[in-house]
């Protein structure tokens, strides 16, 4: 997707609040050293395994202890470590803060999640018997633009360039539905960009400011946004991706993420994100009623994976993954034991067919909850 691009001193749109040590932060002690040991044994081994330049590991596990660690490299050009106070760019789990700007809404009594998205965006194909509710549990059958030809070359020969909502949607309007509204699951980034418009549409404000306002300050997150085109605050690792036109690997760091927006453009940290994990999951910011409805799991068809708003349960963990060109997350929380697993990598080239993430997630889940293991069977993108 996008050319590399030099990035100059901070602006104030790229400020962030001084970072706060994770290795210092929650509960209790540094797990027994020798399941750390354990632990660092099996990250080396899926990290030279699946040639993963970088990786960030956050484990939290009350009874337990946490473990918080960094390995490989944030820059393969200099050999700069990786270290565990970067940002990173979430991709896909932007969807979580999208639908829960959406729930908020809908707590509010300003919308409906059986409405019709064409109560509030023009020129949905069958805009009219689609559902917000449908778009948020992918069954929309609304086609992915992000798998238009047309999409994916215009982005791959100028990966600088920025793309508004609607014009990406154009990309995959040019299409037919895939199948009825309901009928199945299918994994559609053109279904969050619509919600994204919807909570524009309905709160009066630009979803990077409602998220900023009703999201990311009640929860906490001082180290997260949704950047305007090239944002991306220090310290960062570089990103590497083969999602280029030539098939080769690119260093994807400033590409825009402006094609992605409501699906998947957002910028966090492993701090935020723990804290992020357990909020999604239990429902702090939502009510009992709206959560419980989120959480309303349904089969997408893939063993071992269900879907509900925006948010998806694998093993017993609930939460969800990240992938964009240049960086992979995963970020999951499991109720039954209070555990939280945050993952951040810089690079999203999979390996044998599988997302580096996900092996790195299933390697520790093995680990250190057997009777729950996150095994995530199929890409995200």
């Amino acid at each position: 997707m996008l050319a590399p691009m030099a990035v100059g001193p901070a602006t104030a749109a790229q400020a962030a609040p001084p970072h706060r040590s994770v290795d210092d932060d929650g509960p209790g002690r540094e797990v027994d050293p020798a399941l750390a040991s354990r632990l660092d044994k099996a990250i080396e081994k899926v990290r030279r395994q699946a040639g993963i330049p970088g990786v960030v590991a956050g484990l939290w596990m009350p009874g337990k202890g946490r473990y918080v660690r960094a390995t490989g490299v944030a820059d393969r050009a200099t050999g700069e470590p990786m270290r565990t106070d970067v940002f990173v760019r979430i991709g896909s789990e932007t969807k979580t803060f999208t639908v829960t700007a959406l729930l908020e809404l809908v707590d509010n009594g300003l919308i409906g999640l059986d409405d019709p998205i064409s109560d509030y965006v023009h020129g949905v194909p069958d805009g009219h018997r689609i559902t917000l509710r449908h778009l948020a549990e992918m069954r929309s059958g609304l086609f992915p633009y992000t798998e238009d030809a047309d999409f994916q070359h215009d982005l791959l020969s100028d990966p600088r360039r920025s793309f508004t909502p609607r014009q990406v949607l154009a990309y995959g309007f040019k299409h037919k539905n895939t199948f009825a509204p309901g009928a199945r699951f299918e994994y559609s980034n053109t279904n969050l960009v619509l919600l994204g418009l919807v909570v524009e549409r309905v709160s009066g404000r630009t979803l990077a400011d409602f998220l900023e306002r009703r999201v990311l300050r009640p929860a906490r997150l001082p180290h997260t946004l949704l950047p305007e085109r090239f944002e991306f605050p220090r310290p960062h690792p570089r990103g590497y991706t083969d999602q280029t036109l030539s098939g080769e690997v690119a260093d994807s760091t400033n590409w825009n993420p402006s094609w992605a927006w409501a699906a998947g453009a957002m910028i966090s940290d492993l701090h935020d994100l723990r804290r992020w994990a357990k909020i999604v999951a239990t429902g702090t910011l939502l009510r009992p009623r709206t959560q419980a409805e989120r959480l309303r799991m349904l089969l997408t068809g893939h063993p071992g994976l269900s879907y509900g708003l925006g948010i998806f349960e694998s093993g017993g963990w609930i939460g969800h993954n990240g992938s964009i060109p240049g960086y992979e997350t995963v970020t999951v929380y499991l109720p039954s034991k209070k555990a939280t697993l945050v993952l951040m990598i810089n690079t999203d080239i999979l390996y044998q067919g599988q997302e580096p993430s996900s092996l790195l997630a299933r390697a520790i889940t093995e680990i250190v909850t057997p009777d729950n293991v996150y095994d995530r069977p199929a890409p995200v993108q």
